[in-house]
């Protein structure tokens, strides 16, 4: 009874609240002093509601919904079904178009009917007053909030159309389990858009907000189906359906269609938001502030303001458009989870385009969960003599213009102290380039990079995005693979191999569009010429012949295509890596342990080579 009895003295004391405040406003009609202090201490604004973002594939197809507290999908007031805002209006407040915000006879309708059953059975508050309460204050039950309320509907009245409010109602609306608004509980409950939904329907999701909990659709249909009844019956005696259309839906069968939430391929998602950060952070010039920020106070407070804009970004039901290819995502998932050994042994694989330099697949590693440690673009490790290629032989083939069957030395090195093994402590001679790669001749290799000279070679990969190279990395045993990269630079660094020497930074990311289409951001993708054309010719020769008769070739592919590759080994057997391409896709691939470790059965069984042949088999 305290409670009913408290309910009274609100609607009473909201409704002689709302006589002084309309009397006030009459009062001070010539002046407008009251709106002024009205806008002054309760300034109120079009409120933007966080709402549902989406990753979708290179086909359009959603792969994720990106839910930023709330699971919501706004509609305009032109897009929402016209039998939604007739239920609501004849359920929640019939007065809505003819009141300013709060409606004195409806409370004093809803006190005399409390009074005459003795417990609550109406509320009294308009939908202007549930809309300000949902939005901008809290539903503590004290008669301090409820007046505020009151305030509040007021000034919303005041600033926005009835249409607006309306607008923002729907929207704002909860219809438990998570969902917010009736297009996303319209997906949700029946798995197809608002504009889909049958009398019977609307009136059925517009029955939960009442009583979220009690009114849950997926423990309690029958209490829903009742309030729908109730609905349904409202809208007759307000005329806004015939007894023929109320009589049809009361009798149509709800059928619950619940879709679930769509969040597939953990991996390339997970990759994706690293990229949208990245792209925002280009875009906004928090990377260039970062680079010239001179305290960590002030980077962190770029940090934060980046990690923002971010987050405002995916509140804001936008579309990121990537060039993730489905199928191909789950055949290289499915046969990264497949690499045998111990369980402690990790892999990972990148899968880019060779057309267009774009990702379309990516493996984080053996059963990727989304969010976690991502192997793919954020384990650093050595790359061994996968880097070869891209330091040695490419850039001495530029500097001396000699061919794959030019003779180089093999045999023994030492300069400065520094003396570099070939596996298993071999020594050679004199050799062919092409065999020097083929067998991965760790002497040669050196002896090119000091011929070349250190600053020329490493002139051709800063040109591409090796985020940890630095000063100590220019060393004669960076030839040997010593710096720390991951796999998704190594791999993207050969991809000029398959596009005539030319480089575009791989992308996931095609562009990012508002909810109308327009684009927000995009890449500015340059091609840059990194070495020649010429040079690019005798090095895909040798690479072939690395797969057709050298260390790789575990990794040959049936057919008469193209493909070629290096293979990567680091000292105790930490890393195995396998970076190649054939005529349509560079691939890459890594196995190793998180905590560093050998890997010495792998190595013997060719792991690495046979998972890059079982992603590119088929």
């Amino acid at each position: 009874m305290r409670g009913v009895a408290g309910t009274f003295c609100i609607l009473f004391l909201m409704g002689a609240f709302s006589l002084l405040l309309m009397e006030g406003a009459a009062e001070y009609q010539d002046t407008r002093s009251l709106h002024v202090v009205l806008d002054e201490e309760i300034p109120v604004k079009k409120a933007a509601l966080p709402q549902t973002s989406l990753i979708t594939d290179q086909d359009g197809a959603v792969v994720s919904e990106i839910f930023s507290g709330e699971n919501r999908i706004n509609l305009t007031f032109d897009e929402i079904p016209a039998t939604v805002l007739e239920a609501l209006v004849a359920v929640e407040d019939q007065a809505f178009f003819d009141h300013q915000g709060f409606d004195i006879q409806g409370m004093t309708r809803a006190l005399l009917v409390n009074l005459e059953s003795r417990s609550v059975e109406q509320g009294g508050s308009t939908v202007t007053q549930q809309l300000a309460r949902n939005v901008y204050l809290t539903h503590e039950q004290t008669y301090e909030r409820k007046l505020t309320e009151l305030l509040y509907a007021y000034q919303l009245e005041r600033h926005l159309s009835k249409e607006e409010i309306l607008e923002l109602y729907v929207n704002v609306l909860y219809f438990h389990n998570g969902v917010y608004g009736i297009e996303a509980a319209s997906r949700f409950y029946f798995n197809k858009p608002a504009v889909k939904l049958s009398l019977a329907e609307a009136a059925f999701l517009v029955a939960i907000p009442n009583r979220p909990e009690y009114y849950n659709p997926l423990l309690h249909k029958e209490n829903t189906e009742k309030r729908k009844e109730w609905v349904l019956k409202k809208m007759k005696d307000e005329e806004l359906i015939t007894y023929e259309q109320f009589d049809q839906a009361k009798e149509e069968a709800i059928v619950l269609n619940v879709s679930s939430r769509i969040d597939d391929h953990p991996d390339y998602v997970t990759y994706v938001h690293h990229e949208f950060k990245e792209l925002v952070g280009i875009s906004h010039g928090f990377k260039h502030s970062l680079r010239q920020a001179v305290s960590d106070e002030k980077r962190e407070e770029i940090h934060k303001r980046w990690n923002e804009k971010t987050d405002e970004l995916l509140a804001g039901g936008i579309t990121i458009h990537t060039a993730l290819d489905p199928a191909k995502q789950v055949h290289v998932v499915n046969k990264v989870n497949a690499i045998p050994g111990p369980g402690d042994l990790q892999g990972s694989a990148v899968m880019i385009d060779n057309l267009t330099g774009e990702i379309v697949a990516l493996s984080g590693g053996k059963s990727y969960r989304k969010f976690d440690f991502n192997r793919a673009y954020q384990a650093y490790n050595q790359p061994g003599s996968a880097m070869k290629p891209l330091l040695s032989f490419v850039p001495y083939l530029e500097y001396t213009g000699l061919g794959p069957s030019s003779i180089v030395d093999a045999g023994p090195y030492e300069k400065n102290g520094y003396s570099p093994n070939n596996f298993g402590g071999a020594v050679y001679g004199k050799v062919p380039l092409e065999k020097a790669l083929a067998s991965s001749y760790n002497t040669a290799a050196v002896r090119m990079l000091d011929q070349t000279g250190i600053e020329q070679a490493f002139s051709y990969i800063e040109q591409f995005d090796f985020s940890r190279l630095s000063a100590k990395d220019r060393v004669l045993s960076s030839a040997l693979g010593t710096m720390e990269v991951s796999l998704l630079e190594l791999t993207g660094a050969y991809t000029p191999f398959a596009n005539d020497g030319h480089y575009v930074q791989p992308r996931a990311i095609r562009h990012v569009t508002d909810q109308n289409g327009r684009v927000l951001y995009e890449w500015e993708q340059k091609s840059e010429q990194v070495w020649s054309e010429e040079t690019n010719q005798k090095m895909r020769r040798m690479l072939k012949i690395v797969i057709q008769e050298g260390t790789g070739t575990a990794a040959r592919l049936p057919g008469n295509g193209y493909a070629g590759g290096k293979t990567g080994t680091t000292s105790s057997f930490h890393d195995l890596w396998f970076v190649g391409l054939n005529d349509h896709y560079t691939t890459g691939v890594w196995l190793g342990k998180d905590a560093p470790g050998p890997i010495i059965e792998a190595s013997n069984g060719s792991y690495h080579t046979r998972l890059w042949k079982n992603i590119m088999d088929k």
